[in-house]
């Protein structure tokens, strides 16, 4: 059997499946495994990555794109290629797997060709509440794997599969962030409390393009607080040094990070490496919730969310409108955290399946495998 780990866009989604594909190499003799990507950059962070996992046999190849394609995307600093345009010079390749891992949609494209009986086979990246993560296209998968019940069961509810047509695999990337745990240093070399802040990249749900640079300008003149701005890689992507010009009088600052892009805002460093964690509606609240710590989310768009299914991690922190009210919702957050503890608690617990110091990605890698298998036999 052969099977190929594809990856289209950013590096932040190799974090979710790598560790799948370096068990399955290692469990399944019988499975020849490959990693696939177009860019550079994503196949160089893979074989970094590797490196946790040294007995594991992959190969690793570089998706074909048209030569001028290639220049353009080098010049602009881009890291991601043309997605469907890498499908369709790739077609002959990917035809020749018994299954395509995705961690993405885009890779349905190649529904519209003849894949020989090549199994598509999706993971997402990321155990998040918005409406996004459950888009319909998913029931065209031939099997999704997912973190855990809390989405199983909104996935079976909206259609979107049905039992035998997934399976729950834990969460794979938490593997990593153990194995990386030992090499990481202390945020900052003081001991005020550290917040994160994690806007979203989508402008509609982000709190970024309104109370942004306010909220950067409270945590500057405060004495009480560090912060750490490392938004959603896809913000500021290509994070180019210009884009850090509007920054430089934050950088400047002892209790001030700034990180528009870096592989510390893909890998948890800094959703472990914080005390509180504020932010919109990215999957980085559920893994920051992974360790329970004060929550509190930002409204400047007044969204009705008490009732909204994609806001549910809102109920598990303190929300404030801007920079005017952040300073007493912090307060607030810190305060009234054992009250919420219980609540953050359950809320991992139906989210992710996983055991305490127990890899996820063994049994990610099995499971896959198993369904594969049965799909051949039958």
């Amino acid at each position: 059997m052969r099977i190929v780990f594809v990856y289209l866009a950013q590096r932040h989604q190799i974090l979710h499946t790598l560790p799948i594909a370096m068990e399955m190499a290692r469990r399944h003799k019988d499975v020849e495994v490959h990693l696939a990507a177009a860019m550079d950059a994503s196949l160089d962070y893979m074989k970094e990555l590797a490196r946790f996992y040294p007995d594991a046999d992959v190969t690793f190849h570089r998706l074909r794109l048209p030569p001028p394609a290639r220049t353009i995307l080098r010049a602009r600093g881009n890291t991601v290629p043309p997605k469907k345009l890498t499908l369709l010079m790739n077609l002959s390749y990917l035809r020749g797997f018994d299954a395509i891992v995705v961690p993405e949609r885009t890779t349905l494209f190649l529904r519209k060709f003849d894949m020989k009986g090549t199994q598509l086979v999706w993971t997402g990246h990321g155990p998040g509440d918005r409406a996004s993560g459950y888009q319909s296209n998913v029931g065209q998968f031939d099997f999704i794997l997912l973190p855990g019940r809390k989405l199983a069961e909104r996935h079976l509810k909206l259609g979107n599969t049905r039992p035998g047509d997934y399976g729950i695999g834990g969460y794979a990337k938490l593997d990593l962030v153990r194995r990386m745990e030992s090499e990481r240093p202390p945020l900052f070399d003081n001991d005020r409390p550290t917040v994160v802040y994690n806007p979203h990249f989508w402008l509609s749900l982000s709190s970024w393009p309104h109370v942004g640079f306010e909220v950067l300008d409270f945590f500057a003149e405060s004495t009480r607080y560090n912060l750490v701005f490392a938004p959603h890689l896809r913000l500021f992507d290509p994070p180019r040094p210009e884009k850090y010009e509007p920054f430089e009088r934050y950088m400047k600052l002892d209790h001030m990070r700034i990180d528009l892009g870096s592989t510390n805002s893909i890998d948890m460093t800094y959703t472990f490496g914080a005390d509180i964690y504020l932010g919109d509606v990215s999957s980085q609240t559920a893994e920051f919730l992974l360790r329970p710590r004060p929550m509190v989310f930002l409204n400047p768009n007044r969204f009705d969310w008490q009732d909204d299914e994609n806001y549910r991690a809102w109920h598990l922190g303190e929300v404030a409108h801007g920079a005017g009210d952040l300073g007493a919702a912090l307060e607030r957050a810190v305060t009234t955290h054992p009250d919420k503890l219980e609540a953050q608690k359950a809320y991992v617990a139906e989210t992710y399946d996983i055991e305490p110091e127990t890899d996820s990605a063994p049994r990610g890698a099995d499971t896959i495998v198993r369904y594969l298998k049965e799909k051949s036999a039958a």
